[in-house]
């Protein structure tokens, strides 16, 4: 979102894009591809599959 992500280090985290990933009911994309950067907080959601297919994770 275009929300600022604060984090426990004290970093605060803005994308410039408000882009989404559709997921289905176990957490997993619809689609196969994801052209820009995730946040690392994914990692602590479980939503493993995103994390592999995104191709940098801030």
């Amino acid at each position: 979102t275009r929300n600022v992500i604060h984090r426990n280090d004290g970093s605060c985290l803005r994308f410039d894009r408000n882009a989404i990933v559709i997921i289905d009911k176990e957490k997993n994309p619809r689609g196969t591809r994801i052209f820009g950067p995730v946040a690392r907080e994914l990692r602590d959601l479980r939503f493993m599959k995103i994390i592999s297919l995104a191709p940098e994770v801030i």
